[in-house]
């Protein structure tokens, strides 16, 4: 699978693509998926002004391609933080949609109004009945941030 090398100044520019478009949108808090998700929670968060940030601990994926059946919640805001907000859920890439669809399940059980926004949108590899509200680009790449282990500088 092709890769996506991304820089920190990449990182920023996709951060003020999706800030732009999310800024006339009004949320009550915002939900980072980690681990991915809370690089991008936390400049988003900066650029819109947003204070109140929770994170929900997710996982999905073992790997690129190591799938898990169902999502692991490790770890979920309680009921009462949601209930009745509209609440911006931030995590880094929508590939096949599981994280992000599983989530908005969940925030909805909660009693609260979910909208995604992504850093990357990969629609030839969706494979939920939805897609993010927001996103900053698409791709078919296997994304490299620049907070990604191979990323890291040697030594």
């Amino acid at each position: 699978m092709e890769r996506l090398h991304l820089s920190w100044e990449d990182l920023l520019r996709l951060v003020r693509r999706l800030a732009e478009a999310l800024s006339g949108e009004p949320f009550d808090l915002v939900l980072g998926v980690a681990r991915g998700g809370l690089i991008p929670t936390a400049l988003l968060a900066q650029a819109l002004g947003a204070r109140n940030i929770l994170t929900a601990a997710v996982m999905f994926y073992e790997g690129e391609e190591e799938a898990l059946p169902e999502p692991v919640f490790l770890q979920f805001p309680p009921d009462v933080l949601l209930f009745g907000k509209r609440v911006l859920v931030v995590d880094d890439v929508w590939d096949s949609g599981r994280t992000a669809f599983a989530v908005k399940a969940r925030v909805r059980r909660a009693g609260g109004v979910p909208v995604v926004a992504t850093l990357h949108f990969k629609p030839g590899r969706n494979r939920v009945p939805d897609r993010p509200d927001f996103y900053a680009e698409e791709t078919a790449a296997w994304v490299v941030y620049p907070w990604a282990l191979e990323a890291w500088p040697e030594g």
